[in-house]
C-alpha cells in the first residue's frame, strides 16, 4: 500500500475575502500493508516549486521564505498536483489536512490527518505541533533532509515519519485513522472562558460542557464536537 505524505507552502490561508494558492508542493511515501509482518517505512522528500498565479505577500514569505523571484518560470499548479496522482496512492496523509484539502481534493483517494490523530492518542502531550510530536516521540530522521521546517519537502518527509512510527508501534490502524480524520479534531484543553481555559477537558465541569453545546452559542465545530464527546464518556448524551 502506498500512503502518500503531501505538505503545501503556499500565499496564505484561503477565505471567502482573499484568494490564495500554492507555491510548493511537498510530498513523501509511506509503503507497507497492516496485514504484514515487515515494518511500514518511508522513503526521502520530493519538492517542487509551482506558479501560485499572483504575487508573493510578505507575511506568507516570512514563514516559508519563498520569495516571487523563486517561482519566475516555475510550472503551474497543476503540474504539482498531478505529481501527486501518480501511483497511485492509496491515501493521503497531510497534517491538519483541511488546510491542504482546501488547495488539493485527491479525487475519492481517503485522507488521514495525524493531527486528529495525535489529539487522541496524547491528549497530554506540551502541545500536538507535527514537529514537538517528532522529537517527543523520538522520531528518527535524517536531520539535513528534515531540515528547514516550514518547506514542503521537509514537513512531507517529518509527517511520513510520525505516520510510520504510529503504525509500526501499532498505536492505531489505517481505518481508524482514516474515520477520525473525517470528522472534527477533538480539542485536549479547553481554548475559552478565563475559569476553564487550559484545563483538560476531564476536569471542565459538565455544566459547561452543556453550555458550550447552546445552539445559539457560535463556537467552533471542533469545541461543540469536544464537548458533545466529553458528555457521553460521562453518560450525560445518548445521541
Amino acid at each position: 500500500m502506498l500512503i502518500r505524505c503531501v505538505d503545501f507552502e503556499t500565499t496564505g490561508a484561503p477565505s471567502e475575502t482573499e484568494t490564495h494558492a500554492v507555491c510548493e508542493v511537498g510530498w513523501c511515501d509511506v509503503v507497507g500493508e497492516e496485514d504484514d509482518d515487515l515494518p511500514w517505512g518511508h522513503g526521502m522528500p520530493r519538492a517542487m516549486l509551482v506558479d501560485p498565479g499572483r504575487s508573493m505577500p510578505p507575511e506568507a514569505a516570512g514563514v516559508h521564505g519563498i520569495v516571487d523571484d523563486d517561482l519566475a518560470g516555475a510550472p503551474q499548479i497543476v503540474t504539482g498536483f498531478m505529481e501527486l496522482m501518480k501511483g497511485p496512492p492509496a491515501m493521503f496523509c497531510a497534517f491538519n489536512a483541511d488546510f491542504e484539502q482546501a488547495f488539493f481534493k485527491g479525487g475519492d483517494v481517503p485522507w488521514i490527518d495525524p493531527y486528529k490523530v495525535a489529539v487522541r492518542l496524547w491528549p497530554d502531550a506540551p502541545n500536538h505541533k507535527q514537529g514537538t510530536l517528532r522529537y517527543m516521540l523520538g522520531v528518527d530522521l535524517d536531520r539535513a533532509a528534515a531540515f528547514p521546517p516550514h518547506r514542503a519537502g521537509p514537513d512531507a518527509y517529518v509527517l511520513a515519519g510520525l505516520l510510520t512510527h504510529i503504525l509500526n508501534e501499532g498505536l492505531c490502524d489505517l481505518q481508524t485513522m482514516a474515520r477520525w480524520s473525517k470528522g472534527p479534531a477533538l480539542l485536549p484543553k479547553c481554548p475559552i472562558s478565563d475559569e476553564h481555559r487550559g484545563k483538560p477537558f476531564n476536569d471542565v465541569p459538565t455544566s459547561f460542557l452543556k453550555w458550550l453545546l447552546d445552539p445559539n452559542k457560535t463556537f467552533s465545530r471542533d469545541l461543540k464536537a469536544t464537548a458533545k464527546y466529553h458528555l457521553k464518556l460521562r453518560g450525560e448524551l445518548t445521541t
